[in-house]
């Protein structure tokens, strides 16, 4: 059983920057395809970015492309999301999923391991 905690998520202005973390326990993170996605108020949860077990393959939503940056720290068990330029359209619960077998792209992938999420909020 894989455990995800998220953590750094906050109230930010128009512009501003956050770095979310998401530290797994019971399974190493080597062994772990990571993905964040996110589920805005009265919205389906969607795809933001995803990192394969090796950093080799790292796929972005278009809407977070060259603002967002997904990394990896195996050592830590950790995985990161840095978010530059934040919009007020950025506003979600973020959440991390992992999955051993598979990259997390799909949210309705019932394979997938998550975590409950942190907040980001952008305000105008």
């Amino acid at each position: 059983q894989v455990q995800l905690v998220e953590s750094g998520g906050g109230l930010v202005q128009d512009g501003g920057s956050l770095r979310l973390s998401c530290v797994a326990s019971g399974r190493t993170l080597s062994s772990l395809n990571m993905g964040w996605f996110r589920q805005a108020p009265g919205k389906e949860r969607e795809f933001v970015a995803s990192i394969s077990r090796s950093s080799g393959n790292i796929r972005y939503t278009d809407s977070v492309k060259g603002r967002f940056t997904i990394s990896r720290d195996n050592a830590k068990n950790t995985v990161y999301l840095q978010l530059n330029s934040l919009k007020p359209e950025d506003t979600a619960v973020y959440y991390c999923a992992a999955n051993p077998v598979v990259v997390p792209t799909n949210p309705l992938n019932g394979m997938h391991y998550w975590g409950k999420g942190t907040l980001v909020t952008v305000s105008s």
